[in-house]
């Protein structure tokens, strides 16, 4: 009996028991589908939150000043950090002045756009005329780069220039909904008329295309002016921030280094004192949720594989029942001049044969589930081609370990006591 014939006759056998072989494959299948569905359905929402945070420029990094944490018991003015560098909690809340982040712009030697700008007040009311937007709106003081450093984009009207930063004059450019609260739905229509930010008198000067918002980022609920007026309003942030861009994300770790080492002659550290500022690439929101749904990959993939368990543990009990069921079968195999391994290919072909079917319709249902979220958050369709290929090894291993020891246990069957099995 050839590997050929094994396999026909497992194949014969699998087709004949087509309830047995139905229920068995739908539990696996189900297993599969949980597993590829929840991990495809991740990869699109990863896929959407890449497309969503590259608006805020994932070539960018912000220089920003470090807040000293708060020690309990002796207080201690230096203390020593892994790198064995001092670290002076004096030296640390220092904020980073304006004169110090102008002079980083026009000193900063690395191909770049750089940028400063500051926080104005937050959770502020803006009225024209008897319209007022929701206590929720943001004010930024920037210059004429702050735009292109945080992904934003003119729609109708202008971008800050030089004299607008430099006069510290009453202008600013809207955010989408800022806009659309105050002049309905003809937002363009709000160039040059006057605002009250904040129960300041602001000229507008352009609107923002809008970037989209979440419970986390309202980046359409912005005011922007320069930094220059910003620092005027009430509640404006004491520290201001120096964002770069570069031209593409590999240059962006050595821009980070030379401005790094710039920054530190510009806040006058010595070599043996510590960073008193701390550098964020834009992107660091993106990576935390990117990371939390790796967390839930994983999740995923440990109920996948307890689901395929269970259905591995099914799939054996099916076996032995079939071994019971087949025993003068096996007795006649044996009697025709077939071997205990041809009886034992038989039976792990058999196994093998329900696990993978459970894989294909696990796979197609899975990657089907999953790209209902791909619909709703408007991404391609995704096809997590890595897991697949995981979910079919998975499956042939569940396959081989549920058929091993049914295929062991027929293929020991005497010959003689096997033909006389009732």
């Amino acid at each position: 009996m050839t590997l050929t014939d094994s396999f026909n006759l497992a194949f014969k056998t699998v087709k004949g028991n087509k309830l047995r072989t139905g229920i068995t494959v739908a539990i696996i299948a189900f297993g599969i589908m949980a597993l590829i569905g929840i991990i495809t359905a991740i990869q699109a929402m990863n896929q959407s939150l890449r497309e969503s945070f590259s608006s805020m420029g994932a070539n960018a990094f912000v220089i920003k000043y470090k807040e000293s944490r708060i020690r309990f018991g002796r207080d201690q003015s230096v203390k020593k950090t892994a790198r064995g560098v001092k670290d002076k909690v004096s030296n640390l809340d220092k904020t980073i002045r304006r004169e110090d982040a102008v002079y980083f712009k026009q000193t900063y030697q690395y191909p770049s756009i750089v940028s400063v700008y500051m926080r104005g007040p937050g959770n502020v009311e803006c009225y024209y005329g008897d319209k007022k937007t929701n206590p929720v709106v943001t004010v930024w003081g920037g210059d004429e780069n702050y735009l292109t450093v945080n992904g934003f984009t003119v729609a109708v009207g202008r971008n800050l220039n030089s004299l607008d930063v430099e006069s510290g004059r009453n202008v600013c450019l809207l955010g989408s909904n800022v806009a659309t609260k105050l002049f309905g739905d003809h937002p363009e229509t709000a160039v040059d008329h006057i605002i009250k930010v904040g129960g300041i008198p602001y000229r507008i000067i352009g609107v923002l295309k809008s970037k989209g918002s979440s419970g986390l980022l309202r980046q359409d609920d912005i005011v922007v002016t320069s930094y220059n007026s910003a620092r005027r309003l009430a509640n404006a942030s004491p520290s201001y921030f120096i964002g770069v861009m570069v031209e593409n994300v590999a240059m962006l770790d050595p821009a980070i280094g030379v401005a790094t080492a710039h920054f530190r002659g510009i806040r006058k550290l010595l070599p043996t004192d510590a960073d008193n500022f701390t550098i964020e690439k834009s992107d660091k929101f993106a990576e935390l949720f990117i990371t939390f749904l790796s967390s839930i990959t994983g999740a995923a993939a440990a109920i996948g594989i307890i689901t395929l368990i269970g259905a591995a543990i099914g799939l054996m009990n099916i076996m032995l029942v079939s071994v019971n069921e087949r025993t003068r079968e096996v007795g006649l195999i044996k009697a025709i001049g077939g071997k205990s391994k041809n009886v034992r290919q038989q039976f792990l072909f058999e196994s093998m044969i329900i696990s993978l079917l459970g894989a294909l319709f696990g796979i197609i249902l899975g990657v089907l589930v999953g790209n209902i979220f791909s619909m709703v958050l408007k991404t391609g369709f995704v096809v997590p081609w890595l897991w697949v290929s995981i979910g079919i090894v998975i499956c042939s291993l569940v396959g081989f370990a549920a058929g091993l020891y049914p295929a062991i246990k027929a293929a020991k069957l005497n010959p003689i006591v096997a033909l006389r099995y009732e």
